[in-house]
């Protein structure tokens, strides 16, 4: 089935990153975003604020909770009968830290590993047969934080923090796009992991502009540039903004 229109699928599009690259999606009017969100409401309202903008694109709400295996194959299910097809698939959801403080440790593995990691691979097999057109390509967001290099790196500037149960699971997501770059590049798809850097996107309650973060937009932009074949070059990589991380 050849692609007619540009469809998107962005999970954890409801807020942060997400949401900034669907609605920077939105400037082509050939482009149709799946917004994708595991609350309904605020979902349906940041469905609701983006069409409200009058952009040229068009976009639907699609009910996701990555955490949850059923929530990803009613999505799949669904896409499959209205549109057949996606084009690309961004694997943005993702947590860091809990609501509570004293959350313990072995819950703080369970849910990051199962958001970040299980959640990106079973999101992208279920989706994956749906990628259609000239190039596909997956983004998944992950971070610098899961560089098993720049955390054995004293000049980094994240050597002294640890948050393990992040770590790790961007680390394990890290290792799931080079499995993923093997096994989907010989389908002609183009698989990337990204770090936007220290962007305001909602992720913690560190990620403000008063900490340094930069604006969302800029951490947005840089994935666009993927999904349009600018660095087609760096299939199988780790990006950043200006270059690649080790892994």
């Amino acid at each position: 089935m050849a692609a007619s229109k540009t469809i998107v699928l962005v999970t954890g599009a409801n807020s942060g990153i997400g949401y900034e690259v669907a609605r920077q999606l939105l400037a082509s009017k050939d482009t149709h975003v799946l917004l994708g969100s595991r609350s309904v409401d605020k979902g349906e309202k940041a469905v609701s604020t983006l069409q409200s903008l009058n952009l040229p694109g068009t976009v639907e709400l699609l009910h996701l909770d990555v955490s949850f295996p059923d929530s990803i194959t009613a999505a799949a299910k669904k896409v499959t009968a209205s549109h057949g097809y996606i084009t690309h698939l961004v694997n943005n959801a993702g947590v860091a830290m809990p609501s509570r403080e004293d959350t313990p440790l072995h819950e703080l593995m369970d849910l990051c590993f199962r958001t970040n990691a299980t959640g990106t691979l079973l999101t992208t097999e279920a989706f994956g047969p749906l990628l259609k057109g000239a190039t596909p390509r997956i983004v998944n967001v992950s971070s610098g934080a899961g560089s098993i290099t720049r955390r054995l790196d004293p000049t980094s500037v994240m050597y002294k923090t640890s948050a393990v149960h992040y770590r790790a699971s961007k680390a394990a997501m890290n290792m799931i796009s080079a499995d993923l770059s093997v096994l989907y590049g010989e389908k002609g798809v183009k698989v990337f992991a990204f770090c936007p850097g220290f962007t305001e996107s909602g992720l913690s309650g560190m990620n403000t502009v008063g900490n340094g973060a930069k604006p969302v937009s800029e951490g947005a932009k840089p994935i666009l540039d993927i999904l349009e074949g600018k660095r087609d070059a760096e299939h199988g990589l780790f990006l950043h903004v200006d270059g690649t991380y080790p892994w």
